[in-house]
């Protein structure tokens, strides 16, 4: 009699594509999301291993197969290091589409993070996410699903943003003689209102409510913001404890701050942390986008400078804190010694020194 296990490996070998016809040999199964299926196979006119990527056989239909086509048009536009080439779209004998890209190798951030990764080397995986999806953002394309299960660390130290299947492409700019876009018309697939669109834990709140309209790069600064939040406090931001016997912390920022309700802050969960992570974190994960960063190249700006932060996570106990604030601005730190001037002539004291 056959094992649960003979079984299950039994059921997905049966499940497994027909690639006859196509330049691909199948090797095995790499991954499985809630649509598509990820395979390994050998490419026999270029002699390489490569991932086949193709829509699973119970979620197959005529709109699942033109939004990989668009996915795998997406990634080959964002011709980036951080991003994964494709290489060939086609099409099986069972009218199923697939695309082939990159075989990546390595290990997701979840799981370094998980296995202890310092968190040195978490703010430099940071960093890295924030250059591909900078570029996407120029080339008008939001990624809407970041989070550390979409990051991909090689053994070298590359960092790959993957799984652009639900991005969203802005319309084209006007040209600058104010003529509109050629392209006026909604994009084919384009996301409904009140369509909710990303992972919960990782999402925006603007995400969250389906307002299609508001998702813009600052969306996506919220994600970013939510994956330091897990690096830094070892889980996405709201989310409980996996362990029972966890501490539970009910600490909610003040409204003034703007950050959502039920988001504890990280010093809380891992005490000691360099403040300007946590100040940078929290701003980046403001409930309204205007309170966000502008954009991830100003997001990637404070991180490398919070980057520089004396970093010690020795468990100590921490004792009262004051509140946070965002590291202040060259705007803001000359504001601040026009006040102290001021101050200081008022009390006929000397000139400050610039």
């Amino acid at each position: 009699m056959l094992s649960d296990d003979a079984l299950d490996r039994l059921r997905q070998v049966t499940q497994w594509p027909d690639l006859t016809g196509t330049r691909y040999e199948l090797r095995g199964e790499l991954a499985r999301g809630g649509m598509g299926v990820v395979y390994v196979a050998r490419d026999r006119e270029l002699e390489r291993d490569v991932a086949l990527k193709l829509i699973a056989v119970e979620a197959a239909d005529a709109d699942t197969a033109s939004r990989l086509r668009r996915e795998a048009r997406t990634m080959a536009r964002l011709e980036h290091p951080g991003i994964v080439p494709v290489h060939d779209v086609g099409e099986l004998a069972d009218g199923r589409v697939f695309y082939a890209m990159k075989l990546v190798s390595g290990k997701r951030l979840d799981e370094l993070v998980e296995g202890g990764l310092p968190l040195r080397e978490r703010l430099r995986v940071l960093l890295r996410i924030c250059e591909p999806v900078a570029f996407a953002h120029a080339h008008g394309v939001i990624h809407r699903d970041l989070k550390p299960e979409n990051v991909m660390v090689g053994p070298f130290g590359e960092v790959l943003v993957m799984d652009w299947g639900v991005a969203k492409h802005r319309p084209e700019p006007p040209a600058a003689s104010g003529e509109a876009p050629a392209t006026a018309s909604p994009a084919p697939h384009a996301t409904a209102h009140g369509t909710i669109v990303g992972t919960p834990a990782y999402m925006s709140p603007e995400q969250a409510r389906g307002d299609v309209e508001r998702v813009d790069a600052r969306s996506d600064v919220y994600a970013l913001g939510a994956i330091l939040y897990f690096m830094l406090a070892g889980r996405a931001p709201g989310r409980p404890p996996a362990s029972p016997d966890a501490p539970t912390h009910t600490w909610v920022r003040p409204r003034s701050m703007g950050v959502a309700p039920g988001i504890a802050a990280p010093h809380e969960l891992v005490p000691d942390l360099p403040r300007p992570l946590e100040a940078i974190c929290l701003k980046a994960l403001a409930l309204e986008p205007e309170r966000r960063y502008a954009g991830v190249a100003r997001l990637r700006s404070r991180a490398l400078s919070g980057r520089r932060a004396r970093v010690r996570l020795s468990g100590r106990a921490a004792g009262p804190r004051p509140p946070f604030r965002e590291p202040a601005s060259n705007a803001n730190r000359a504001r601040a010694r026009v006040r102290r001037h001021a101050r200081r002539a008022a009390a006929g004291g000397a000139g400050v020194t610039w």
